[in-house]
């Protein structure tokens, strides 16, 4: 543990909290997440851009750029160790760089897993720990690796859950936490044992404290009618977890997400859209959150770090209210917005203040900071009592990370889709008047055309009037994360539908569109979606074109199978591929042949039943791009596997002729498909 020093800190105007006491900073303890850290001194600022593959230095007095370092390709995170060398993680380029303080050239890249992600050091600095969201032997599972910084070496690589992201530590780095993109949850990693790692915890009851049995909860009045007679009540689902944070003591961990609605969504069935100024995604929030969308809100998870592994501290969803074990000292897991046309979406990035007191929350879907109390979830403070928010703050596009000063004064934010730094500080007139001070930095220019760079920012927009409304408060990236999917099957009126990815997929020219191929036009499928969805407007041809264009522009995500040449299993499942008539349907180069079929898996039992009319006309065949890392599969998302999808019902040959085909040909054909 290290002392700061506190008095300093607790004199600081915006941070402040009565009975404010001398208190001890634990070592692994973070100023910084995301795109952007600072060194030991608070004199230089570090950013990564995604789109041009550097690190930017910045001058924090002179508020200058002073130097630019190519990195890796597309950089994802920052960190900063005690003797100032900064690492970068390269998503694109399956490495972390290291610069050394004041150089402009790298001084190293050091090979790790497939798209690392989230880093944590430990705190004497010796080891760099390293969050990969796939492994180069498994798309199905990621890894943790470990870097001594001395010899700039991997010590060792331990597989963990699906697409991990973030990761803190815990107990002076003998422990780690690390959180599940797509699942929503958290693992716990035993590092005690410098050289044998361990998984002690696989995941925690998040889920299960979330969505306790309420059978006495009376209905909400933003209770969504009944989509049909076997509608239970309301279910929602943590996604998106892309970070986690440590409290300055070490005692609580903070994970921003997105909350889901795992149940029926309302609305008319059978293919027909919602009524005239109705919203399919309007309403059903949980609180009645304003300006937090209907069926997808943003979070903030709490877990007891005290335990043996983190405990989730967790509101029920369904009730709007702490649980009666739980004392209310904790942030309410649902962050709505405390003005109704303000939204708070797309939470990216988190830090705690160096008093433990207040944790700065940004929010890439709606471009705003939202500062909010740490311990406690209400209080004379607040905005608002529905709300747990202080302030918000705007800033630029797409903000994707945040670093506090150490002694708490001053914040710098990263707007990715601006390329320009925020300054964030108080104007020392009013508790907890936080400002931007002067004109944003501009790092670097747009690599995207400007068409798909205008692109971009309408399909992360939770703010933009055409894309949606301040009562539904939701962006296309809400249920497309980064662009791609989100492992989650949401109840439509249709049926039950998994979100597709479009990364990488030449979407924009696998006409018609949507799971029932109901939409001939791109426009017209975006319309639908937009107005009838999210609340927005009717899209005319520019914006259609701008949103195309980006989308054809996300990059497909790295897969550790594609290579050349292929293995002998490999090119054994390549002609099974044939054999088996998977390329009568899967063909072309975005591998689908844009027919709607049966293939015998429609749902006709259940809460979430595929309506009668999309059963008459089939579902939409979709593309094998990059199939390996979008599990589950299916329109369902019943199957978690690959493997899974082509043993069940292979028998019937509905799914390509398989039934003639051994355990050993499955594992071949599964082989073949992972390297598309």
């Amino acid at each position: 543990m290290r002392r700061q020093g506190w008095a300093a800190l607790c004199a600081v105007t915006t941070l402040v909290l009565s009975g404010c006491k001398e208190r001890e900073v634990a070592g692994t303890w973070s100023n910084s997440s995301g795109s952007v850290a600072l060194s030991r001194d608070d004199s230089l600022l570090y950013v990564v851009d995604a789109d041009n593959g550097i690190l930017a230095v910045v001058d924090t007095a002179r508020r200058e750029k002073v130097s630019e370092v190519r990195v890796g390709p597309r950089p994802e995170r920052v960190a900063v160790g005690p003797d100032d060398t900064v690492y970068v993680t390269n998503r694109g380029g399956r490495s972390v760089s290291v610069i050394r303080k004041g150089d402009a050239v790298e001084a190293a890249r050091v090979e790790v897993g497939v798209e690392p992600t989230g880093m944590a050091l430990s705190p004497d600095g010796s080891t760099l720990y390293v969050v990969n969201s796939a492994m180069r032997e498994s798309a199905a599972r990621g890894s943790l690796t470990a870097i001594d910084t001395g010899t700039l070496t991997a010590r060792w690589e331990l597989p963990l859950g699906e697409e991990p992201r973030g990761i803190a530590l815990l107990e002076d780095g003998r422990k780690a936490a690390v959180s599940l993109f797509r699942q929503g949850d958290v693992m716990t990693v035993d590092l005690s044992d410098a050289n044998q790692p361990q998984v002690m915890r696989g995941g925690t009851d998040l889920l299960a404290k979330a969505n306790r049995p309420s059978p006495s909860a009376a209905p909400s009045e933003f209770e969504p009618l009944p989509m049909n007679p076997q509608q239970g009540p309301r279910s929602f689902r943590s996604r998106g977890m892309v970070d986690l944070l440590s409290a300055p003591d070490g005692r609580r961990l903070f994970a921003p997400v997105l909350w889901s609605r795992e149940d029926p969504l309302g609305g008319p069935v059978d293919g027909r859209g919602p009524n005239p100024g109705e919203s399919m995604y309007g309403g059903g929030t949980p609180c009645g959150a304003s300006a937090g969308g209907g069926v997808v809100a943003a979070g903030l998870i709490t877990f007891d770090a005290e335990d043996e592994a983190p405990r989730p501290v967790v509101d029920d969803l369904d009730e709007c209210k702490p649980p009666p074990e739980e004392k209310p000292d904790y942030p309410t897991s649902l962050v709505a917005s405390p003005l109704f046309d303000t939204p708070l979406q797309g939470p990216a990035a988190a830090v705690v203040d160096p008093t433990g007191a207040w944790l700065f929350l940004v929010n890439q879907d709606s471009n705003n900071v939202a500062i909010l109390p740490s311990w406690r979830r209400s209080g004379s403070d607040l905005v608002n009592e529905t709300s747990p928010v202080r302030q918000l703050i705007a800033v630029g596009a797409g903000p994707n990370g945040i670093a506090l000063t150490r002694d708490g004064r001053k914040a710098y934010v990263y707007n990715a889709f601006d390329h320009t730094v925020s300054t964030l500080g108080s104007s020392g007139n009013a508790f907890g008047d936080i400002r931007e001070e002067g004109e944003r930095l501009v790092i670097v220019g747009d690599t995207l055309t400007p068409m798909a760079a205008a692109g971009r920012r309408l399909f992360f927009s939770a703010v933009d009037a055409r894309m949606t409304s301040p009562s539904v408060a939701v962006s296309c990236a809400s249920c497309h994360l980064e662009g791609r999917e989100d492992g989650h099957v949401w109840g439509f009126p249709d049926g039950p539908r998994q979100t597709p990815s479009l990364a990488g997929r030449m979407t924009t020219a696998t006409a018609p569109f949507h799971w029932s191929g109901e939409f001939s036009a791109l426009g017209d499928f975006m319309s639908a979606t937009v107005k009838d969805r999210m609340g927005g407007q009717e899209l005319d041809a520019d914006t259609v074109a701008k949103l195309g264009a980006f989308i054809d522009a996300i990059p497909a995500p790295d897969n550790a199978f594609h290579g050349e040449p292929l293995t002998a299993s490999q090119t054994r499942g390549a002609a099974l591929f044939t054999q088996a008539k998977c390329d009568t349907c899967h063909t072309g180069a975005a591998l689908t042949d844009n027919r709607n079929v049966d293939v015998g898996t429609f749902v006709l039992s259940g809460v979430l039943q595929d309506a009668a009319e999309v059963i008459k006309t089939g579902l939409n065949t979709p593309s094998l791009l990059g199939v390996s890392r979008t599990a589950p599969y299916l329109h369902d998302g019943s199957a978690p596997t690959l493997k899974a999808r082509l043993m069940n019902g292979r028998e019937t040959n509905l799914h390509g002729t398989t039934a003639g085909l051994s355990d050993a040909d499955m594992d071949d054909l599964v082989a073949y498909l992972e390297t598309l």
